[in-house]
């Protein structure tokens, strides 16, 4: 695929080889040129089906948008559900993405997704640390359900730490539920942005008595600034993250471990392309 951009910055797109009658899928998450990623994506999209692609797939591990899932005060979009009619306009076939926000957002799509979660690979990585004492934290209420899977398969108690949102990208935290007192704690959410939240809730949690020793952990690195800032001088003794969003240099500290889900997805994609079930790969 040939991807250039024009002098006025316009995107262009060209198959270079035939792919007529052909599976394929296009890998392309969203960074922090989200837009530019969204519209590169669309305009190969349609260069694939133009060039007679049977089937198209596109493989995007952190979906743009996906926190718009509702119209959460008046006159607001629904943005997550104008990403997805955008690349069902385009001419996608299949979506196979990991994590969405919520999990409604699968409705969002007139074909099929795959919404992979990879809590698995975060599953092995703790358990191998064979740590004492664990609670697994959800930053929010809303991430509640999530962080008790991830606690039962750890063998884990649950605690939830309830916030009031003031405005985009700040939070406030209000009130800690459930026993961390001596206890070793994994926070766990879907995504760290501006790493408000969490870095507030880890506050939270060492005026409860937790154990000094508190990790983070997110499928999706977003990273904004000053996120790295924030998490390096937060005290954490590790932040686990996925690679599902590239975390450049730049962005990388002290303490951060990144998991590759390179192994999962070439799996789920083999699988896809031979007609074959994707739920044993998780």
């Amino acid at each position: 695929m040939i991807l250039k951009k024009f002098a006025c910055g316009e995107i262009y797109a060209r198959v270079e080889e035939s792919v007529r009658g052909a599976d394929v899928f296009i890998v392309q998450t969203s960074t922090a040129n989200v837009n530019e990623d969204m519209m590169e994506l669309f305009i190969m999209i349609d260069s694939l089906k133009r060039s007679f692609a049977a089937r198209v797939h596109v493989v995007i591990p952190h979906f743009a948008y996906a926190r718009q899932d509702r119209v959460a005060v008046y006159r607001e979009p629904i943005s997550a559900k104008v990403m997805a009619n955008l690349i069902e306009a385009a001419g996608a076939d299949h979506v196979i993405t990991i994590h969405l926000h919520s999990d409604q957002e699968q409705g969002f799509f007139n074909f099929p997704i795959d919404n992979l979660h990879v809590s698995k690979i975060f599953i092995d990585y703790f358990n191998s640390k064979k740590l004492k004492d664990l609670v697994v934290v959800s930053p929010d209420a809303g991430g509640a359900k999530e962080a008790k899977k991830f606690a039962d398969a750890l063998g884990a108690e649950l605690a939830i730490i309830h916030k009031q949102r003031p405005g985009h990208n700040k939070a406030e935290v209000m009130n800690l539920v459930g026993d961390v007192d001596g206890k070793t704690c994994v926070l766990y959410d879907d995504m760290i942005d501006t790493a408000g939240s969490v870095t507030a809730a880890v506050e939270a949690l060492k005026k409860n008595g937790a154990n000094k020793d508190i990790y983070l952990s997110a499928t999706h690195a977003v990273f904004s600034y000053p996120a790295a800032e924030r998490l390096a001088a937060a005290g954490f003794k590790e932040v686990v993250v996925s690679d599902t969003i590239p975390v450049p240099k730049e962005k990388q500290f002290k303490g951060l471990k990144v998991l590759s889900v390179a192994p999962l997805l070439a799996s789920i994609i083999k699988n896809v392309h031979d007609d074959k079930s994707v739920t044993k790969e998780l």
